[in-house]
């Protein structure tokens, strides 16, 4: 990030396949592909972990911190490494190419994924990969294969309300159900190699053709995961394993009674006694798979907005400090080169600020939030950007630039970017007009929605936060990245320095 460089932002589910939902299969390869053939230098994801219907699909919302999401395992590579045969390909099932419906996703994926483990239960001897993977990663995976089995025979069911020797992780209970429970146990593990498997080999692919991959940290973790089950003690649980208190951030002009997330916060008490032990293991795990990582929601390592369990709304909360110096002084000394972008969007305050300078974090200008009243003195007008950040047209979180263009800015918005670019600017031509501003600034690295390059407008949005129908359902087609979008990629990218 020392040099002028910029990249694309995409998730996996995005590709195109014929699967209906992007995948780590040949799309992915093909992804790369192009952002090499167009001089690009990363690729920025989102979370990879596992997504649930019940919590709207979000990446963000998983029950493990550690586990590779199921349904990213592409069904062609189950052929060529035997778990599958081409005829168990063969359906009549139809999906839509530019929408993922994760209903149907998710029911025909795993009908492919049990056909498989049927496939590897066969086998008297397993491969000596699949032995290596369990045993290196036996640190998350057995809690993680158990928990899921354990959600499965009590049919869903928050750990905290299992039988109290089964929440509390009881010696004998856990020896009994990991018997009972042996094969359910041994199919998630499996599905967990194959999907590190892909995951690994794609990796070595992108990092070969010398493209960084820009993971996601969500702070907060789920309730309802293996972590907080294997893990308690970190937590702020009372003594029936229940959260007394729950994250969320305050009022402000966009919202009067604050946004109340609810998941369980950090007793940050016993993380410093621990060494930070579990925060450390989490990004190691995630530096496995990614060259570098955003920490979404930032601030949070230096004071949260901590809400009684009990309360319906976020106002009546408190800021609680955390031990800042002491993290980052052993994460650093962990992680020398510190690989971490911090998510600082928002209102930040100066002691954000001072710790993301003593430790040479950078954050994020968006050019989306630029053209308010009063822009020549926002942080996010390109004038005033600084080489040590990343510039964005626009996040996942955000409309698309076009989106934003026709749907969402007001005559004085666009007009105030008429007046800063010296012209004005059809809906056709926005979305490049925002990548040659961005192209343009002095921050040394980019990022640019894959939206974006595509000019493509508010039906192309991945998300709408605060709302749980129809996000993270986006999807693009081979045909609308043409030899015109990726010669006019390049040269604004050569023109720029960034290639």
């Amino acid at each position: 990030m020392k040099v002028r460089s910029s990249g694309i932002l995409l998730h996996i589910t995005s590709l195109p396949s014929p699967y209906g939902i992007g995948d780590l299969g040949p799309s992915a390869y093909s992804f790369v592909d192009f952002l090499k053939r167009t001089d690009q230098s990363m690729w920025q994801l989102l979370p990879l972990n596992p997504t649930n219907m019940a919590h709207a699909n979000s990446p963000y919302s998983s029950n493990s911190a550690y586990a590779g999401n199921p349904i990213l395992i592409n069904p062609d590579m189950l052929v060529e490494s035997g778990f599958l045969k081409r005829k168990d390909l063969k359906n009549n099932e139809t999906f839509k190419e530019n929408r993922v419906d994760y209903h149907h996703v998710t029911s025909f994926k795993y009908g492919l994924l049990n056909s498989a483990f049927e496939q590897f239960s066969s086998k008297t001897r397993k491969p000596a990969e699949y032995e290596k993977f369990c045993s290196e990663e036996s640190y998350w995976l057995n809690d993680y294969a158990l928990f899921v089995a354990l959600k499965q025979k009590f049919n869903g069911a928050v750990w905290g309300d299992w039988p109290w020797e089964l929440r509390d992780r009881q010696k004998h209970a856990l020896d009994t159900v990991n018997s009972e429970l042996e094969l359910e146990v041994t199919r998630q593990r499996f599905y967990q190699f194959l999907f590190f498997n892909q995951w690994n080999k794609l990796k070595t692919y992108t990092n070969d053709h010398n493209i960084t991959l820009f993971g996601d940290i969500p702070i907060y973790v789920n309730y309802d995961s293996a972590d907080v089950w294997t893990n308690p003690e970190i937590f702020k649980l009372n003594e029936h394993k229940k959260p007394f208190a729950v994250a969320g951030v305050p009022p402000d002009l966009f919202s009067s009674t604050g946004q109340l997330w609810g998941n369980p916060v950090f007793n940050w008490d016993k993380l410093l006694e621990t060494e930070f032990h579990w925060w450390s293991q989490r990004i190691r795990h995630n530096l496995k798979q990614f060259n570098l990582l955003r920490i979404d929601h930032f601030r949070g390592l230096v004071s949260y907005w901590e809400v009684g369990a009990h309360e319906k709304t976020a106002v009546n909360g408190r800021w609680v400090d955390v031990p800042v110096t002491e993290f980052m002084n052993t994460i650093s000394k962990t992680f020398p080169s510190l690989p971490l972008v911090a998510e600082d969007l928002g209102i930040i305050t100066p002691d954000v600020r001072e710790v993301m300078s003593k430790y040479a974090i950078p954050g994020m200008k968006v050019l989306l939030f630029a053209f308010f009243e009063k822009m020549e003195k926002g942080p996010y007008i390109p004038h005033n950007h600084v080489k040590e950040c990343i510039v964005y047209t626009g996040t996942h979180d955000n409309n698309t630039v076009r989106g934003w263009f026709e749907k969402e800015a007001s005559e004085a918005d666009r007009q105030r970017l008429f007046d800063y670019t010296g012209k004005t600017i059809s809906p056709d031509e926005i979305s490049w007009e925002f990548i040659r501003m961005a192209m343009m600034s002095i921050a040394n690295t980019i990022i640019i929605p894959l939206q974006d390059v595509l000019s493509l407008g508010n039906e192309a949005r991945m998300n709408r936060p605060a709302t749980s129908n129809g996000n993270w359902e986006w999807r693009f087609t081979d045909k609308e990245i043409t030899t015109e979008v990726e010669s006019r990629l390049k040269h604004m990218t050569n023109i720029y320095g960034r290639a």
